[in-house]
């Protein structure tokens, strides 16, 4: 089985499966419908496009720094009337990492990854003012999407490295197998045509990988300051 692998690295990054009307939300890793959603924008895919080919890939991600929650709050007018709108809030993950990965048919892995060297479209981590700050292309690998991100390069910065032990233990999420129990999640996307968004269900299959950290610290109590 064939897994391509991403990277998702940038200054802010936000991947909501909740949000509705003035609060926007984010869960504390990508969802399947936003890295579906980068890898339909790469290709040029229309939002009325079909994505079954898509949704039907085993998805996969591991936390390589977590980043910082952030919340940001805009305003708008309506100039037609001067109207002043509600406020939104959204939030943000800040400096975070990711390594993510779909498994499927190595044909249709081969199309993605050309399209995410020569993107149509501009690609974004969740949302369109989220700017991926590296190439998200991290490589095709001839394993089942768990192995691949347990033998994948840990992508975490120096700094935050550095704030860690010697061990460290990344969470990986996962497709779990069907019937199998589990987190629910509903970020499968079905549809992204504005007119009638709509989305299925999947379990999450939870575990960690475990990885040596040279930059890391012995010191219990300088971990301990520090949250590690």
């Amino acid at each position: 089985m064939t897994t391509l692998l991403l990277k998702l690295i940038g200054p802010l990054q936000s991947w909501g499966d909740s949000s509705r009307h003035t609060r926007r939300d984010t869960r504390p890793e990508p969802t399947k419908s936003g890295v579906l959603g980068l890898l339909a924008a790469a290709q040029g895919r229309r939002r009325s496009d079909e994505l079954a080919d898509l949704a039907e890939l085993r998805f996969g991600v591991r936390v390589d720094q977590p980043g910082t929650l952030t919340r940001d709050f805009q305003t708008a007018i309506r100039w037609s009337d001067a109207t002043s709108m509600p406020l939104s809030y959204r939030y943000y993950l800040a400096d975070a990492a990711f390594t993510a990965g779909v498994e499927g048919d190595r044909g249709l892995l081969e199309t993605l990854a050309s399209a995410l060297v020569r993107p149509e479209f501009p690609l974004s981590l969740g949302r369109r003012a989220c700017p991926a700050s590296e190439p998200v292309f991290a490589g095709l690998v001839e394993s089942p999407v768990d192995i691949a991100l347990e033998e994948a390069e840990w992508r975490a910065r120096p700094w935050h490295r550095r704030r860690l032990g010697r061990v460290v233990h990344l969470p990986i999420m996962l497709d779990a197998p069907a019937g199998a129990s589990g987190e629910r999640v509903q970020d499968v996307p079905l549809s992204f045509d504005p007119e009638r968004r709509r989305y299925g269900w999947r379990t999450l299959a939870h575990h960690h990988v475990v990885v040596d950290n040279p930059d890391g610290h012995d010191d219990l109590d300088f971990l301990s300051v520090l949250g590690g």
